[in-house]
């Protein structure tokens, strides 16, 4: 009963945050804000994670190929498949979980302690307008944040793959082009919008409904992250199966 509370809540929210918008120049501004917070504060650490990521996933896959009969393009292909299918997508997802995700939930939470979301709403701004909106529409440029963790994470893959000595760099090539469906990458960026809003929201709601001090920041921050972990791993299973089980 707890949770279809919260469920019920959680869509009022999103009612109010496309209701009464705030001045167009106040959240123009806004967004860019946070596009800069959420968005370009986020690259590096999707830049660094994903190339590393398709570097590991190259090595276990060249690794694991103990039969001559099998050709080295296939750590090329494992390597793309496996990035732009769900690491790229999902798994910086889940990090970004944390990262942007405890952000927005301390960055709302904390103004929810010091009362200057009740000061909004004596000015008469709607406050989930003011504060929820422009994370929203910041994080539309998401999808451009795992399109470069999915070049990182394939690039990755080639120099630990070329440059460890796995495969030649011609054979790496060819697998990158072998049996290459672009309905994948459109998977992959269906994926990524809806994460996106769930990045946006989701931790919204746990920052915007807290409730105590600064110790409750803390476990609304830690509540957020896992609410949108599981939310993402359980999207991510029921988009598999009606984009891909075909």
């Amino acid at each position: 009963m707890f949770y279809l509370d919260d469920i019920g809540r959680y869509f009022l929210m999103l009612k109010g945050v496309f209701s009464r918008m705030t001045k167009g120049s106040v959240i123009r501004n806004l967004i860019f804000k946070e596009i800069d917070d959420l968005i370009i504060g986020s690259l590096g650490i999707t830049v660094f994670l994903a190339f590393f990521i398709g570097a590991v996933v190259a090595i276990q896959t060249a690794l694991n190929l103990n039969n001559p009969l099998i050709p080295k393009q296939l750590i090329a292909f494992a390597s793309r498949q496996s990035v732009i299918l769900e690491f790229a997508p999902t798994f910086i997802s889940v990090i970004m979980a944390g990262k942007v995700g405890s952000f927005i939930t301390s960055s709302i939470g904390t103004m929810r302690v010091t009362e200057q979301i009740d000061a909004l709403e004596v000015m008469g701004i709607n406050s989930l307008n003011y504060l929820v909106f422009p994370k929203i529409i910041a994080m539309l440029m998401y999808p451009f944040v795992i399109a470069i963790a999915m070049f990182m994470g394939i690039f990755g893959g080639y120099v630990a793959g070329v440059y460890g000595g796995f495969v030649s760099n011609s054979e790496f090539i060819n697998g990158l082009q072998e049996d290459f469906i672009p309905f994948h990458l459109v998977y992959a960026f269906i994926k990524t919008f809806i994460y996106s809003f769930l990045l946006a929201t989701i931790p919204s709601f746990h920052g915007y409904y807290m409730k105590g001090g600064a110790l409750g920041v803390g476990k609304a921050s830690t509540s957020a992250f896992v609410w949108t972990t599981v939310v993402i791993v359980i999207t991510n299973y029921i988009l598999t199966q009606l984009l891909l089980s075909q």
